[in-house]
């Protein structure tokens, strides 16, 4: 695939994002060395740029970085790489604990940690079925690949889920995002070093802190990686597979319940909790969402 080609498919997706946020935009219009859109968001004029050259592709977001909106739409923006250069060949342990997690920036639903073993037999299963980073994947293939994973893998992964009124409470005691999700990769790791005799553990960095068992005198001997981006590492893709399906599932039950919730924290989001609140919904608010998040403390201020 060119990089041209390339961004034409990044400028697609990010479209897709903006369309699930109800926004409205202009087409896309290919110019020399990029493809390009339009839109305006609470009167803030935006355009959002795809450059394509010889090293990769690089997005750009043009518009008042001053204002809200404009952060909006970065975080809206952001789960898309915005670097894309050439890839080369990267090589993994034979062997190794992937972890990730999902859920930790939206508003509603809980916060999800997985952690998958691999090896060099499963590794190669995973990857002929396409296994990536979640956040290159839609739901439904998501949700398929998941089954899969855990048919492949057996019982080598492990999935915390923390449903929202287990994540305020445990919030509530670390006071802190970092050093929940400290713990919470952790206890997931844990649970899969004690099947296996695996000495290596990659994990995608959310602090510089270590990991809380990495500090545990049993584990000296395990190399614990922390790397941005460790979702390229297939245990690591597999675990972000299996977290975000867990997360999936908390909201498809919450439908089924007569509550159709947004994800993120965009002002959908917002307005959906402003909406809630009105209706009485978020009596049990500690149920349906994390009650740090500045959007609550919004809503209430309205």
């Amino acid at each position: 695939m060119t990089n041209k080609e390339k961004a034409f498919n990044e400028i697609n997706k990010i479209i897709r994002l903006i369309d699930e946020q109800k926004i409205n935009h202009s087409s896309v219009v290919e110019k020399n060395y990029n493809y390009e859109f339009n839109f305006t968001l609470n009167k803030n004029n935006f355009k959002v740029q795809v450059y394509f050259g010889k090293k990769g592709i690089k997005t750009v977001i043009q518009g008042n970085t001053d204002s809200q909106e404009y952060k909006i739409i970065s975080n809206i923006i952001s789960p898309l790489p915005k670097f894309d250069f050439n890839e080369k060949e990267l090589t993994e342990p034979d062997e190794y604990i992937g972890s990730d997690e999902a859920g930790k920036g939206d508003f509603f639903g809980p916060l999800v940690i997985a952690a998958v073993f691999v090896n060099k037999e499963t590794k190669e299963k995973l990857k002929k079925i396409g296994v990536k980073d979640s956040k290159k994947l839609s739901d439904y293939k998501i949700n398929i690949l998941a089954d899969e994973i855990k048919t492949i893998c057996r019982n080598n992964f492990s999935i915390i889920e923390l449903i929202p009124e287990k994540y305020n409470m445990l919030y509530e005691k670390y006071k802190n995002l970092n050093k929940l999700l400290n713990w919470a990769h952790s206890k997931a790791i844990d649970e899969l070093l004690e099947k296996t005799n695996c000495q290596i553990v990659i994990t995608d960095k959310f602090s510089k802190k270590k990991l809380e068992t990495e500090e545990n005198p049993k584990n000296i001997k395990i190399n614990f990686i922390q790397e941005t981006e460790a979702e390229k590492y297939i245990g690591v893709a597999a675990a972000s597979i299996l977290a975000r399906n867990s997360f999936n599932k908390w909201f498809d039950l919450m439908k089924e319940k007569g509550l159709n919730l947004p994800k993120g924290s965009s002002i959908i989001v917002k307005k959906k909790a402003l909406e809630l609140l009105e209706s009485k919904w978020l009596i049990d608010k500690d149920k349906i969402c994390k009650l740090h998040f500045k959007t609550l403390k919004n809503i209430h201020m309205n």
